[in-house]
């Protein structure tokens, strides 16, 4: 769904598009109290987790992306969508492609062409890369949304960088 000053979508080819000269990506991972990033090389190669920043308001959230995108010069959003197991959406998935409409329209969001990619199994796969490197407990409580972020924005780049529609 795109209109003239946003440009949201779930397929990767028209992402690829909307972005001829590729670009920093910033990947996030909404979850109901944090909201976890990653972001990607300009050459789409490989994503690492950023920080996990506190869900709040909007507003605040907007903010605290605005400043990460500012700062890295991001030219494009992935979202994760958290599709059921058996491909059909819910209430998370609708709350998703919302937060990624207000996130892309401009002046009042962000302004950047966003991708909403499947985040199914992005926490267990998040989950058990961290248990492999021995990260304790605590620390892949703190850190697993970001990890999370980083593995649903690395499936994403794999698919822009390949080419393969």
């Amino acid at each position: 769904m795109a209109t003239e000053d946003s440009f949201v979508t779930e397929d990767a080819a028209a992402f690829r598009d909307a972005l001829p000269d590729g670009g920093v990506l910033l990947g996030l991972d909404l979850g109901t109290k944090t909201i976890g990033t990653a972001l990607c090389d300009a050459g789409w190669n490989f994503a690492t987790a950023a920080k996990t920043l506190p869900k709040g308001k909007f507003s605040r959230d907007k903010a605290a992306l605005q400043e990460i995108c500012a700062a890295r010069r991001v030219a494009g959003l992935v979202i994760g969508l958290p599709l059921n197991m058996d491909g059909s959406t819910g209430p998370r998935v609708q709350a998703s492609r919302a937060y990624a409409r207000n996130l892309a329209a401009s002046p009042d969001g962000l302004g950047l062409p966003v991708l909403l990619w499947d985040e199914r199994w992005s926490t267990t796969a998040a989950e058990r890369d961290m248990i492999a490197t021995d990260t304790s407990r605590r620390k892949r409580a703190e850190r697993i949304d970001s990890h999370a972020a980083a593995v649903i924005l690395q499936g994403a780049i794999d698919r822009l960088a390949g080419g393969l529609f």
